[in-house]
């Protein structure tokens, strides 16, 4: 019974008075089920379904553990990352790559729980010889680039152009490569669309003509692979994303296919959870993220979408 009252009652994480459907609402569902798929992941990944089942039967609880030996709630560089440069937007006052630089290399300095081998590199690259970007490279097709970029596109919601520049001047500066570029677009694209109040059924369109553009991507049927490639997570995500009626049993199938399991359930998550909102993720995860993870991704949200609105303001002036 007090179980039921509480999660009834509204979360301890979320600000007080928010508004179900709410453009906040939304980006908070956004930013925190990012958080949720990563810290859920996280404790499967590098497995492979057959493990998973044999270890847990069905994964559907936030308990750590995994290779990175986690305490549960703790996310691992899918949200770290997105938080720095959530964290270099604000501190530029909209955008400064050498601000994005800089927090990436704090951030690498920090001594993460995790960090792909993509993304160390192109840091160290910058921190030798202080460039933006490496040469175009097929070793640089990871998704690391697709999974922290959530922040630009809150940044920019009210501007296409510096959405698109944006994004691929943070992807490029660790992994220059078409493909990561491709999906580094398309799930902006998408989540954009969910949080100026479009539905999944509404994406579905823009999605069959990206395959159609880019068929190395097509997710239907379902390949099966979930690795770290970043067209392996793309169908993952897609297909969990377009297949599944809800956060729930979007993040519960992606999981359970192992592989790069927080990267695909973050990206499932960021999706799902723009379109339910914040006020409507599951308590038994929500309630359980870091506390000190989730109140920062609540504190730059409301910032990152208070600055996207200064903008939006200010933009017929600067076009006049």
């Amino acid at each position: 019974m007090l179980d039921a009252l509480l999660l009834r009652s509204p979360s301890p994480v979320l600000p007080a008075g928010l508004r179900p459907g709410s453009l906040l609402d939304r980006a908070l569902g956004a930013y925190l089920g990012l958080a949720i798929g990563d810290a859920l992941g996280a404790t499967v990944e590098f497995m492979t379904p057959r493990e998973i089942v044999a270890k847990h039967g069905v994964h559907r609880q936030m308990i750590g553990g995994g290779w990175l030996k986690l305490a549960p709630g703790q996310v691992t560089d899918d949200t770290t990352m997105s938080l720095a440069l959530g964290k270099a937007i604000l501190d530029a006052n909209g955008w400064c790559m050498k601000a994005v630089a800089e927090a990436y290399v704090a951030w690498l300095r920090s001594k993460p729980v995790d960090c792909g081998n993509t993304c160390r590199r192109g840091i160290r690259r910058y921190m030798t010889d202080g460039s933006y970007s490496g040469p175009p490279g097929e070793g640089d097709a990871g998704n690391g680039a697709v999974m922290r970029n959530l922040p630009v596109v809150l940044a920019t919601l009210h501007e296409e152009p510096a959405f698109e520049a944006r994004s691929l001047a943070q992807a490029r500066f660790t992994h220059n490569n078409a493909l990561s570029d491709a999906a580094t677009l398309i799930c902006g694209r998408l989540l954009r669309r969910l949080l100026l109040g479009g539905r999944l059924a509404d994406c579905r369109p823009l999605a069959d003509t990206f395959v159609a553009d880019n068929p190395r991507f097509r997710f239907h049927p379902y390949p099966g692979r979930a690795s770290g490639y970043v067209v392996d997570t793309m169908q993952t995500v897609l297909h969990f994303t377009f297949s599944e009626p809800d956060f729930e049993r979007a993040l519960i199938g992606a999981v359970n296919r192992g592989d790069d399991a927080d990267t695909t359930a973050a990206l499932i998550g960021m999706l799902h959870g723009a379109q339910c909102g914040a006020t409507a993720l599951p308590r038994q995860w929500l309630d359980r993220l870091d506390s000190a993870i989730a109140a920062a991704i609540v504190a730059q949200t409301g910032a990152l979408l208070t600055l996207a609105a200064r903008t939006r303001h200010e933009l017929p002036r600067r076009l006049a």
